[in-house]
């Protein structure tokens, strides 16, 4: 199955480097349309409220075709709002191009996630995910520094269209390796919507809508952040996520996902607290990006293994959930810490960063008994 994981991990590589490396660009952005950084950061923000938004109704939309097909179709739309964003002549403009851009990723990451799991069985189901959301973690590693270093030197409409170059290799990948996989789904939006009935369940996606609030509200800003190149910060805290996430895959099917996820909340807030100490020299600064990265990343295996546990009768509905959970996170991160940034400056998100993972950590701490038990080895998917 590992070829055909990969190829799903692909598609997931073009969505994250599309996603995150507009943080990478806000300076660039900021002075070339003669914006705010803030205002700039707002590009991420709408990417995240248009995913979340429109992950349910999509899913319901598509629930009939082929889970290959809607691959595909995701990576060819994606490609499409990133070719549309990099010809902006407007913000405005860039704008409405990012919500094109989300409505192709909302097709691509649940529904990867979501065929990861027929794919393999119960007791590799944590790898499996690792693996296929590891080209998230990649994309932030190599796509998002090698954006952001396009950007300073060719422009950074150029990041954009490296955007549209991944996304046709990910299409690329799934039509010649991913099968043509059908997954029993409703086309009812409401039913879309039934798991958040399940307290367990929606302690789950209120903990991720946290972890991405807290850690995205400094990492969007991290230009304004620090005094560093930073592109080698972002590549140190993409290839901590890299080793985290594939770590924390395998340490979830070991040790399952309660240690891995307060490890990583608690690592992770400590991490953001500690940003001030970053700025000492680039040797620090590369460090802490890489350890923060790597306990961040961590919790995203124990995550989904946790949503598969909450929905065993409804995988695909429960992590489509778990991704709009995680991109209304950003969002929140986006406006929360422009905010933050243009009335307090850099110390203001740095205690915003701070006071969410504190609260985060606190909530999951509340809620998790709710949702110990480890998914059956007869998981529908």
């Amino acid at each position: 199955m590992t070829p055909k994981l990969y190829a799903l991990a692909l598609g997931n590589f073009a969505v994250g480097t599309g996603m995150f490396v507009t943080a990478g660009l806000v300076l660039p952005i900021a002075g070339d349309l003669g914006i705010s950084p803030s205002a700039a950061g707002q590009l991420m923000t709408v990417f995240a409220l248009a995913y979340a938004l429109l992950s349910p109704v999509l899913a319901a939309l598509t629930a009939k075709l082929s889970k290959r097909r809607l691959l595909l179709i995701g990576l060819g739309v994606l490609a499409a709002g990133n070719a549309l964003t990099a010809l902006s002549p407007t913000f405005g403009l860039m704008l409405g191009t990012r919500v094109i851009a989300a409505a192709g990723a909302a097709m691509v990451t649940p529904v990867a996630s979501a065929v990861a799991t027929a794919l393999v069985g119960p007791e590799r189901r944590g790898r499996a995910l690792a693996l296929v959301m590891g080209g998230l973690t990649v994309a932030s590693a190599i796509g998002v520094p090698l954006g952001t270093w396009m950007g300073d030197v060719a422009g950074w409409r150029s990041a954009l269209w490296l955007v549209v170059g991944l996304a046709a290799v990910g299409f690329a990948a799934v039509a010649l390796v991913v099968p043509d996989v059908r997954l029993p789904a409703s086309t009812r939006i409401r039913d879309r919507f039934t798991p958040l009935a399940d307290r367990g369940v929606l302690a789950v996606l209120l903990t991720q809508l946290l972890i991405f609030a807290g850690g995205f509200s400094a990492y969007t800003y991290l230009g304004s952040l620090i005094d560093l190149p930073l592109a080698a910060v972002l590549w140190a805290w993409g290839v901590g996520g890299v080793v985290g996430n594939a770590v924390g895959g395998r340490l979830t099917d070991a040790y399952g996902p309660r240690r891995m996820v307060f490890l990583g909340i608690a690592g992770a807030t400590v991490l953001m607290a500690l940003l001030p100490v970053a700025n000492l020299n680039l040797g620090v600064a590369l460090v802490w990006a890489f350890v923060w990265g790597a306990l961040g990343w961590l919790i995203g295996p124990s995550q989904q293994y946790r949503t598969v546990a909450a929905v065993p009768g409804n995988v695909p509905v429960g992590l489509g959930l778990l991704a709009s959970s995680q991109y209304l996170g950003l969002f929140v991160a986006g406006i929360a810490g422009g905010l933050a940034l243009e009335w307090y400056g850099r110390t203001g998100v740095i205690v915003l960063a701070s006071a969410l993972g504190v609260v985060t950590l606190l909530f999951t701490m509340a809620t998790y008994p709710a949702v110990t038990r480890r998914p059956k080895t007869d998981v529908a998917v």
